[in-house]
């Protein structure tokens, strides 16, 4: 149950970021609040990596899945980036925003690690 939970939370996510990623801007309120994209970049490759991983954690060939779960999650993040260029008008391609994805990627990948090791 906790892997569907978590499968659905991944897939589910997976389409906000590339939903949120691709919208137009318009008018946008300001807020007091300020935080930084890239921030907002991190945290969403961290939680999206740590829902796929956590959804395939009982699989067979562990490593190898996890593997392929990262590769993938990071190509879906250029991707996103390759998108914004071609298909937006109002976002851009940044090397920034690849570079917050793949550590949050990273910080995911280590979370899970640390979990996992105390039998998660």
């Amino acid at each position: 149950m906790e892997d569907k939970l978590f499968l659905f939370l991944a897939i589910f996510i997976t389409i906000i970021i590339g939903w949120g990623s691709l919208i137009t801007i318009g008018n946008t309120v300001s807020s007091n609040i300020n935080v930084s994209d890239k921030a907002i970049h991190l945290t969403a490759y961290l939680i999206v990596t740590l829902c796929w991983l956590i959804a395939y954690k009982n699989k067979l060939k562990i490593l190898k899945i996890n593997a392929y779960i990262v590769f993938l999650i990071f190509f879906y993040g250029i991707i996103i980036e390759v998108l914004q260029a071609t298909f937006t008008t109002n976002r851009q391609f940044e090397i920034k925003d690849i570079v917050a994805n793949t550590i949050g990627i990273a910080l995911g990948f280590t979370v899970f690690r640390v979990l996992t090791q105390k039998n998660f």
